[in-house]
């Protein structure tokens, strides 16, 4: 009986010293500068996807929209995660629990993403992430607190598989990167070949680290495929597509697909490389006069042009500051309610919603790599094939395992 009593007075001493750090961090946040944290992929290999080019966008955000709100400064701080899982968590909770950061961006990598989500659904802070794809951020590993923002595997998936099925090429053959955002991205693209009709003749799976692709294109090329699709990002997929063209992948017939290509992989490979890849995508610098507009501001900060990633980090930041000024507050969920009931209107998204789920549904575009006949500049890269609307291009929430959605 003592030892329970013990056991007892432990836990609830536990649970008053949890109560305290949350009550003293939003009481931080409260009294405190709105201040945001930029967590991604400096120095790492997805760091030409997101790096400065996030930390870059989001500053556009905070000083465009003026600064301040509620009558107090808006800060930031960023941070390199490094690729490890522990440092972005710690990294998180620390800047929710000690330094009264509301919002944290980008979140490059899923399974960051993931953990990430989770901290901020602890300590009552917001997440969105721009950087990572996992679908699972807006289904099984769903929160209250976190919004996905520019793309996700399904949509990529959606897009790319549906168009060149279209064109006849039913069986299938992936390369995937050996990581949560890879295995996202060949179960939502698997799940739709299999469901349209066609087939998947086979699947590796291979160190993100790696940079010999030698043995697994060899398998590729001996298979039946019509398509090999690379499952992957950030600089193994640039070797990937590489070592594609080394081995006379799309010289014997097999189209190499990109399941998420970012315009920076583009500009590496060089059109002739990457000329004739299809791909989907939430952005595209040259699609209309907002587009290019923001991205003339972005490439004389970057010196490059912006992709999805960094377009998404501006407007859901600016989406974010809106709400915060609508709400009156930077509480957590006065600010979620607020994102979620504001369609997003900007060079981004027309009429964008954020659901239940944390989902933003917006507009995705397919689209075809340039030949270097067809390009007029280094960035002039992209075709249109076609339009995806929104309510089609993401997972429908009649298929979510969500808990937040009501089924």
């Amino acid at each position: 009986m003592a030892n329970s009593r013990k056991s007892l007075l432990r836990g609830l001493a536990g649970a008053l010293a949890a109560g305290s750090v949350l009550a003293s961090s939003a009481v931080l946040a409260q009294d405190g500068p709105v201040k945001i944290g930029v967590l991604t992929d400096i120095s790492g290999q997805f760091s030409h996807e997101a790096g400065e080019g996030s930390i870059t966008a989001v500053r556009m955000a905070i000083e465009d929209f003026g600064s301040e709100v509620l009558g107090k400064p808006i800060e930031f701080v960023s941070a390199d995660h490094q690729n490890r899982t522990e440092v972005a968590v710690a990294t998180a909770r620390g800047w929710y629990e000690n330094e009264g950061v509301t919002l944290i961006a980008n979140l490059i990598n899923s399974g960051i993403a993931l953990a990430v989500a989770q901290v901020a659904k602890e300590e009552n802070g917001i997440a969105i992430v721009n950087g990572s794809g996992s679908s699972r951020l807006t289904n099984d590993g769903c929160t209250p607190n976190s919004i996905h923002y520019a793309y996700d595997t399904y949509a990529l998936a959606n897009g790319t598989s549906k168009e060149l099925m279209r064109q006849g090429k039913n069986n299938w053959f992936f390369l995937t990167a050996d990581y949560a955002f890879g295995h996202a991205l060949e179960g939502d693209a698997s799940a739709i070949v299999t469901a349209e009709g066609g087939q998947v003749s086979g699947a590796i799976r291979y160190p993100i680290e790696t940079s010999d692709h030698s043995a697994f294109m060899l398998q590729a090329q001996a298979s039946p495929a019509d398509v090999v699709a690379i499952a992957g990002s950030g600089t193994t997929f640039i070797n990937a597509v590489r070592s594609s063209r080394e081995f006379g992948l799309t010289q014997s017939g097999k189209t190499v697909a990109g399941l998420l290509v970012w315009l920076t992989d583009v500009h590496a490979l060089g059109l002739d490389i990457a000329q004739g890849m299809i791909l989907t995508n939430a952005f595209y610098w040259d699609r209309d006069e907002g587009t290019r507009a923001f991205a003339a501001k972005f490439e004389e900060r970057m010196g490059r042009k912006p992709h999805m990633g960094d377009a998404g980090d501006y407007s859901s930041t600016m989406h974010y500051l809106k709400a915060v000024k609508a709400a009156g507050t930077t509480e957590a969920q006065a600010v979620m309610a607020k994102m979620r009931e504001t369609p997003i209107n900007d060079f981004f998204a027309t009429n964008g919603v954020i659901r239940e789920d944390g989902r933003m549904v917006h507009d995705m575009y397919v689209y075809q790599v340039k030949t270097p006949q067809e390009s007029s500049g280094e960035w002039d890269v992209y075709n249109l094939v076609s339009v995806i609307p929104g309510d089609e291009a993401y997972r429908p929430l009649s298929e979510s395992q969500c808990p937040l959605v009501k089924q």
